[in-house]
């Protein structure tokens, strides 16, 4: 296996896991709730349409979706600062604590998978999940800034 080879099994072995533990806890959540509440949580506030460029939806999936969590009471809406007619968008104390509440799900629904990794498997773990964290913060010019 190449390095690209790697790189694309560790990110779609990810999508997976996510999905069967979104399965086996019975969460009834829409995925895309996650991940704009986790966009949310990492950049602030956004407007409409850069949350769903983030979130790789439609700006009217994405409006459709913002009326869902604040009605549920998870986002906020604002009037921009910088122009009155444009609204950004805030997720909750409420939407982070149920982000939170979600991870905490996710790695408690996962972790009889792999309870029997060796010490050896757990940093190898740790360390490729720093790597994947560092990496996703950078855009694509910074990540090559390294070699």
């Amino acid at each position: 296996m190449n390095q690209t080879d790697s790189i694309t099994a560790i990110v779609l072995a990810s999508h997976s896991l996510a999905r069967i533990a979104a399965r086996d806890a019975g969460n009834e959540a829409p995925s895309a709730q996650w991940r704009v509440l986790s966009i949310l949580n990492q950049h602030g506030g956004m407007r409409l349409g850069a949350l769903a460029s983030a979130a790789r939806t439609t700006q009217p999936g994405m409006t459709r979706l913002i009326g869902i969590l604040e009605h549920a009471g998870l986002v906020e809406r604002s009037a921009d600062p910088a122009d009155s007619r444009a609204t950004v968008v805030h997720a909750t104390v409420d939407g982070i604590r149920a982000l939170d509440e979600w991870r905490e799900e996710l790695g408690a629904t996962l972790a009889p998978r792999f309870r029997r990794l060796s010490e050896d498997d757990w940093r190898a773990i740790e360390r490729t999940a720093a790597i994947f964290g560092e990496r996703a913060q950078d855009t694509p010019d910074e990540a090559g800034d390294d070699e």
